[in-house]
């Protein structure tokens, strides 16, 4: 009695009872003598050699117990049938051909619906079976001849479930891959399709005409990726008016057959949906689509094709609405009516089913096909190479035509792949339409082993199967946001349809339209950029025509493709230069307007093209905080040896800087373009570091100088070596003191030391000297970097003053001979580097001059006014205009600074709130105070903000400083772009405006 209890535990090797919860008890029974006569249950082993090799057939089933339930029944259908005593015929011939036995036990394993169907046709196990030669049965979805007569729709059931039979077998034993099922399927559609018209004609009544209709394939079907089991998406097309009856009947027959044989046929993408008729003319489908028609259906027609019926008439409704698919994409809505579906398919899954749905549900097949789509509809009205109804063929015409990265198509095709393959497994269990993943552990067990998991040391095949659709999913979600909203989209769907095909002749006709000066010039960059067959060629053709577009809106769009050109042959041959702009968010549009507005950012660029990575990312551009810049700066000179090299990396380090800045500066005014700290947001609103804002932008330029001067003295002192305990200070001045540089500006600067007890004044002095001399060699030095010019002529006696002064010498001097112009000057004095200890000290030292407590006597106040008026007369430039010179013109920068800094110097010896360094706060604070009218305060702060806005755009524009707001010309048109206004006139007469406003309030203080 031993041995039969142990029988079920050798069963259960072979992978029975584990479905069935019994150990393998029932297996014992299906398989023993009264079953299928395969196990000797005395000796716990099989009958023979051929049955151990259908057991072992049977272990590798996706359930092992099911297949061998199905095969049990099967035999036992047949015996039924058979004569009494005769053997069967079917286990026979699964003994003897090993062909056999792997397709029909893979599908009895995988599929209880296929099982059942042969359960109930015995005999039709035989369409497995391996041909004469060897061969596998064939599996293309080809039909058997079925007839027209009163069988025929049994017939064509029977025929369609061979067919579905044989498919599924080679489907399962890895005989094919996916795009081989996908194919084979939506060609048994078509064959069941046209066997069901031919159905439906026959049983017209005598005398009918035949009509002229085409059945049109959407859909699935259409792109030829049908799965197991869907509706079969359909359009029915007729060629006239007389058509229409017989067609209607004809249409109507062949949806009802279809349910009867196959799966339902559904024609709801038909104009007007479920209540528009079933059959439309071909000039009724023309008309609609021209004038109703919505992006989601110009979307569906991506995937028609001639399935079944007049085939010629299916293409020609294919071939005549094929100008308004193409052209649907430029409809202002369109890029978001798709996206928006793709929105609504999400929201109206139910909730408990979103995680495990792999069709509609996020990372599922839907964000797969709708990122194609998308794509399709907008680059393939110029590329007909796109123009493919199936979701692969598109996709990998995409990454061929360089609109989606190499590693982003592979990662797509993975993914759909991966999740067609479950969606498949899914629908054959039971052959019902199904794309939810099943949450019951023995269902997750037998969708992982239909897949082909198996269990590994430390992990279960379910545990396998769940961490890779997690991270199909997680990719193929990710890919779908990338590619979905992608802005570029946007641009290209603007551009007109003949702008994305750049021929020589429709390129130099959209160059000419567009405002090019030299057409014939820029038709060889853009020539020099596309020519050849090269994927690199391939994705300049993908963004040029959007990028001439953003180039044309500049003054001069000649300058931005040449500047556009330059970076392209510096960077081309990089993998990720070409990547950055077409994937990564508005890289390539900002770029664009950077390099046609910006001759100061484009020559940055050009001199460190890698620093446009800057455009990807918004934190990318804002500035840095003061803190993290210095020690930055000061780290890059510690890894160097020599001062040398030291300073190329600190330069190297300001100039990545220069161009954060210009670049966030010339975007900040770009609506969309800019970041979001320039814009702001609903829940951002700008803030300090908003580079759209002059103070803003003096202070990080500032900051970048300070840190550059930190480095710069780090390195000096190592090279100078000093006695020990020299204290060294760098004194700012100008507008680096007051935090108002600008691009070009130089460092205005006092150098201060201070020796140490007992050291020799010589000593100490020759000690400093040397450093600042070494500091000014080192940041003069001829360069790729900007160079960045150290001013000291603000010292005591400017340039017959020694460069260095200690301490005690600087007091003496303001003691006993400064003057109030140097005063003035030390109104902007602010402690930047070096000991921080002797910066506290020489601010509290110069604070007895710049803030007198009595104020200013009225001979210096007179003084004051007399070398205004001649700064005014003799500074000016020659030829200059005062109304629009921006630094010494009416109402300019000067004007209000002048006054700001009188009133400081006659009430800050007693209002604390004036003593700052920064003009716009000093007159914030004057105002405050009562000092000078709350109207007069705005003016000159709108002129003082107006004038530097202007002096800061005009160096972005032209590249070279310049205070001289010109009246006409491109560089107005630049000034103008830049600082976001649209009419050349408009603006130049608010500048005037502005500054005649300032300057009247600035008379009414300096009197």
């Amino acid at each position: 009695m031993s041995r039969p209890t142990r029988a079920p535990a050798r069963l259960a090797r072979y992978g029975f009872g584990v479905s069935d919860g019994d150990g393998g008890a029932r297996a014992a029974d299906l398989l023993g003598p009264t079953g299928l006569g395969l196990w000797r249950p005395e000796t716990q082993e099989p009958t023979d050699e051929a049955a151990a090799e259908l057991l072992t057939a049977l272990s590798r089933a996706a359930d092992p117990d099911l297949a061998l339930r199905q095969l049990h029944r099967i035999v036992e259908a047949e015996r039924r049938t058979a004569p009494e005593g005769a053997q069967s015929a079917l286990l026979a011939a699964l003994l003897a051909d090993a062909g056999l036995r792997r397709r029909l036990v893979a599908v009895l394993g995988a599929s209880s619906a296929l099982g059942d169907h042969l359960v109930a046709n015995p005999d039709q196990w035989t369409a497995l079976s391996t041909s004469p030669d060897g061969s596998a049965p064939t599996a293309d979805g080809t039909l058997e001849p079925t007839g027209v007569d009163g069988s025929a729709i049994p017939a064509l059931r029977r025929a369609y479930r061979l067919a579905l039979l044989r498919i599924a077998a080679a489907d399962l034993t890895g005989g094919r891959v996916l795009e081989q099922s996908m194919a084979a399927l939506s060609a048994l559609a078509d064959a069941t399709l046209t066997a069901a018209y031919d159905i439906a004609v026959a049983e017209l009544p005598a005398g009918t005409p035949t009509p002229r209709l085409a059945v049109v394939a959407m859909g699935k079907c259409g792109g030829g990726e049908l799965n197991y089991v869907s509706d079969v998406d359909v359009i029915f097309v007729a060629a006239g008016d007389e058509d229409l009856p017989a067609a209607t009947t004809i249409a109507t027959r062949l949806i009802h057959i279809c349910g009867l044989v196959a799966w339902p046929v559904d024609a709801a993408l038909r104009p007007e949906g479920s209540r528009g008729p079933l059959v439309r003319t071909l000039a009724s489908h023309l008309a609609y689509y021209r004038r109703w028609a919505r992006t989601w259906e110009f979307q569906a027609l991506l995937k028609a094709r001639p399935a079944a019926g007049d085939l010629d008439l299916a293409a020609e409704w294919i071939d005549q609405l094929a100008p308004l698919v193409w052209a649907a994409a430029a409809r202002p809505e369109a890029v978001d009516d798709v996206r928006a579906m793709r929105r609504k398919i999400i929201d109206n899954i139910p909730p408990k089913e979103l995680e495990r749905e792999i069709k509609r549900g996020p990372g599922g097949l839907r964000d797969i096909e709708f990122a194609v789509q998308l794509l399709q509809l907008v680059h393939g009205r110029a590329d007909e190479s796109l123009r493919l109804p199936g979701t692969i063929p598109a996709l990998r015409a995409l990454v061929t035509g360089g609109y989606v990265g190499r590693a982003d198509g592979e990662a797509l095709l993975r993914g759909y792949r991966f999740l067609r393959g479950v969606e498949h497994r899914l629908q054959l269990q039971g052959l019902r339409r199904t794309h939810t993943v099943p949450t019951e552990p023995a269902a997750l067990r037998w969708l992982a082993a239909a897949l082909g998991y198996t269990a590994m040391p430390g992990r279960d095949a379910v545990e396998a199967f769940r961490a890779d659709w997690v991270t199909h999913a997680t990719e193929v979600r990710r890919l779908h946001a990338k590619l979905l909203y992608r802005p570029l989209l946007e641009s290209v769907a603007r551009v007109p349809a003949d702008g994305l095909r750049l021929t020589p002749e429709a390129a130099r006709h959209r160059l000419e339209i567009l405002g090019f000066a030299d057409p014939a010039g820029a038709l060889r960059h853009i020539q020099a950029l596309t020519g050849g067959v090269s994927r690199t060629a391939a994705i300049q053709r993908t963004l040029l025509p959007v990028l001439l577009s953003d180039f044309a809106d500049a003054p001069e769009p000649d300058r931005g493709l040449l500047n556009y050109r330059q970076v392209s042959d510096k960077l081309g041959t990089t993998p990720w230069y070409l990547r950055l702009l077409r994937d990564s968010g508005p890289v390539a549009r900002r770029l664009a307007r950077v390099l046609s507005l910006s001759r100061y950012a484009a020559d940055l660029l050009a001199r460190d093209p890698e620093a446009l990575r800057l455009l990807a990312e918004d934190p990318e551009l804002t500035a840095r905080p003061a803190d993290v810049l210095r020690d930055g700066f000061t780290a890059a000179a510690a890894r160097h040896a020599g001062p040398v090299e030291a300073i190329r990396a600190v330069r190297a380090l300001r100039r990545r800087e220069l161009v954060r800045l210009a670049c966030a500066d010339v975007l900040s005014r770009a609506g969309a373009l800019a970041s979001t700290s320039s814009r702001g947001g609903a829940d951002r609103p700008p803030g300090p570091a908003t580079l759209g804002d002059i103070a803003a932008v003096g202070t990080a330029l500032s900051d970048v100088t300070d840190a550059t001067l930190a480095a710069a003295l780090h390195i000096a002192r190592a090279a100078k070596p000093a006695p020990p305990g020299l204290r060294f200070a760098i004194i700012g001045m100008g507008r680096l003191g007051g935090y108002e540089s600008n691009y070009l500006s130089d460092a205005d600067v006092l150098f201060v030391y201070d020796p140490a007890p007992g050291v020799p004044d010589d000593s100490a002095s020759a000690a400093a000297h040397a450093i600042a001399e070494e500091l000014r060699r080192l940041l003069g030095m001829p360069a790729p970097d900007p160079p960045l010019g150290v001013d000291a002529d603000l010292r005591p006696e400017g340039r017959q003053g020694p460069l260095v002064r200690s301490l005690a010498a600087y007091a003496q001097y303001y003691a006993r001979w400064s003057k109030v112009w140097e005063a003035q000057a030390l109104l902007r004095a602010r402690f930047v580097c070096g000991d921080a200890d002797l910066g506290t000290e020489f601010e509290s030292m110069i604070d007895r001059v710049r803030y007198p407590l009595g104020g200013l006597t009225r001979e210096q106040v007179i003084e004051i006014r007399r070398i205004k008026a001649r700064v005014e007369t003799e500074r000016m430039p020659r030829g200059a205009d005062p109304a629009t010179h921006t630094k010494l013109g009416r109402g300019g920068l000067a004007d209000v600074e002048w006054a700001v800094q009188l009133l400081q110097l006659q009430h800050a010896g007693t209002i604390d709130a004036l003593r700052g360094t920064r003009t716009l706060d000093a007159l914030t604070a004057a105002a405050d105070a009562g000092l000078l009218d709350p109207a007069d305060a705005t003016a000159m702060t709108a002129g003082w903000r107006l004038a530097a806005q202007v002096r800061n755009a005009l160096m972005l524009v032209r590249g070279r400083a310049g205070d001289q707001l010109p009246r006409h010309g491109v560089e107005l048109a630049g000034v103008t772009r830049l600082l976001g206004a649209d009419d050349t006139g408009e603006f130049l007469d608010e500048y005037l405006r502005t500054g005649r406003r300032s300057r009247t309030a600035m008379e009414r203080v300096l009197g």
